[in-house]
């Protein structure tokens, strides 16, 4: 059997051996372990209940990481990915009104459409087409919108509005003036958190493995026992004195959710364009994510030919959108190729046995699920802000100076986090991008294919102005 598992996954040709790849697996799952208390959270935000999506988020991190293994033998993990989590929380079931249903059925979409990409070889063109300035913008724009998001949820954040701004609209209400947010430390959650933003910077700073858990651990022990031992309100709950999730409440509700997305109530043309833009800041988000990390690792994993090929780079990403067909069906946004998987290579992983230790501990997890309600806000809230912080660290790669780059990138990244619409931020983006270079007579550099989006784009926006 050893022989066999050893054959399977090419240990002697890797040059790796079952300790090496067992402590990669389990470094991969200490770095990644964060998004099953994080997630959650964001989720929440959607309406949908923390504990099932907690059973949701180990369940696809398990079945995603195992196909990756399986099929691509690739010491990669994979999980619901920061950042297109937002987005579908945020924006999708947010500022764009649509159900998590209809959320989960959007993601199954996305990822039946980056199945269809990858297959077919156009993922290749669809990256080198877009400038790089852009992608690198997108993926900054990204960061800061998670960092408000993790201050917001820290409540280090207070808002007020003119009380004579309010219109009375529907059941709803809205403002003719802006809400001001102003930093606060009045509240035993800002405390708490300030603490955990602390630990979070400290263990960074050292290299800390499994820094972002370990600060979620540490954070939620000093949460329990202020609020249990002390006269702190965190919003915790002792185990069994809140429901564990139930899974039956999300699998599977991704199809009634696909078939939603074609409501054209509102009209056709609604729907077309705002199905258009949310198609496409999920599969370019996914598309990103998992190029840049897997061009990021491969090298230290030996998973790169004489002529600088990924090796089964192909079925790496194949792997990963199929992750995330399979993470829409059990209730979950966009699964994508984790970053933090570099970890694990770094502790010698190797060949795709590093995976199936990695999912093996995701799907352990799910015992853990009677303990969510004993992990505060505050707890992962500063793992929002360190990500957030670590997604800009490429905005020193753009050139400031020339103003056909900034413009769009700037505006990109702006639209992202004070529009709070990372999918507004993204078509903004394309839109500034070609009207540069027409403005300037470079017209014919800008590529057919972000040619045709920021067409998209801007019918979109001309809709909006009527419906």
């Amino acid at each position: 059997m050893n022989d066999f598992v050893a054959s399977f996954f090419k240990f002697q040709e890797r040059k790796t051996t079952w300790q090496r790849e067992t402590i990669g697996g389990i470094t991969s799952f200490v770095t990644m372990a964060y998004i099953i208390f994080v997630n959650p959270q964001i989720m929440a935000a959607a309406g949908m209940d923390k504990g099932t999506v907690m059973l949701a988020t180990c369940l696809a991190a398990a079945a995603g990481t195992l196909l990756m293994a399986l099929y691509a033998n690739a010491p990669f993990g994979l999980a619901p990915g920061m950042g297109i989590n937002a987005f579908f929380a945020y924006t999708l079931c947010g500022a764009m009104g649509y159900t998590w249903e209809q959320g989960l059925g959007a993601v199954l979409l996305s990822g039946i459409i980056f199945v269809v990409v990858s297959v077919t070889g156009l993922r290749s063109r669809i990256i080198s087409e877009i400038p790089m300035h852009l992608k690198k913008a997108i993926g900054i724009g990204i960061g800061m919108f998670i960092l408000y998001i993790g201050l917001k949820n820290a409540s280090l954040l207070s808002f007020s509005a003119n009380p004579g701004s309010f219109i009375p609209l529907g059941d709803s209400m809205k403002l003719d003036s802006s809400i001001i947010p102003a930093l606060t430390f009045a509240n035993d959650s800002a405390k708490l958190a300030l603490v955990g933003i602390f630990l979070n910077i400290g263990f960074l700073l050292r290299g800390t493995r499994g820094g972002m858990l370990l600060s979620i651990i540490i954070t939620s022990m000093l949460g329990c026992y202020l609020q249990f031992f002390s006269d702190w309100q965190l919003g915790l709950h002792l185990p069994g004195t809140m429901p564990v999730g139930d899974l039956s409440e999300t699998f599977g509700k991704c199809l009634s959710g696909f078939v939603q997305l074609f409501d054209i109530s509102k009209g056709v043309g609604v729907m077309i364009f705002s199905l258009f833009s949310v198609m496409i800041t999920m599969t370019i988000a996914d598309m990103f994510d998992t190029i840049g990390t897997v061009l990021a690792t491969a090298s230290r994993a030996n998973l790169v030919d004489e002529d600088g090929n990924i090796i089964n780079g192909e079925r790496i990403l194949l792997a990963d959108a199929t992750a995330t067909v399979m993470g829409a069906f059990f209730g979950t946004s966009t699964v994508t190729t984790y970053v933090e998987s570099s970890t694990g290579v770094a502790a010698g992983a190797r060949t795709g046995f590093a995976s199936v230790v990695t999912a093996l501990l995701f799907l352990l997890s799910v015992s853990l699920a009677p303990l969510l309600g004993m992990v505060p806000a505050a707890a992962t809230a500063p793992v929002l802000i360190m990500v957030g912080i670590m997604m800009a660290s490429d905005i020193g790669d753009i050139d400031w100076r020339n103003l056909e780059v900034a413009v769009p990138a700037y505006f990109t990244m702006m639209i992202m986090c004070f529009g709070y619409n990372i999918a507004d931020g993204i078509a903004i983006g394309f839109i500034m991008f070609s009207f540069v270079k027409l403005a300037v007579g470079k017209w014919s550099e800008v590529s057919w294919l972000v040619r045709g989006l920021s067409a998209m784009f801007l019918l979109r926006f001309v809709f909006m102005l009527f419906y």
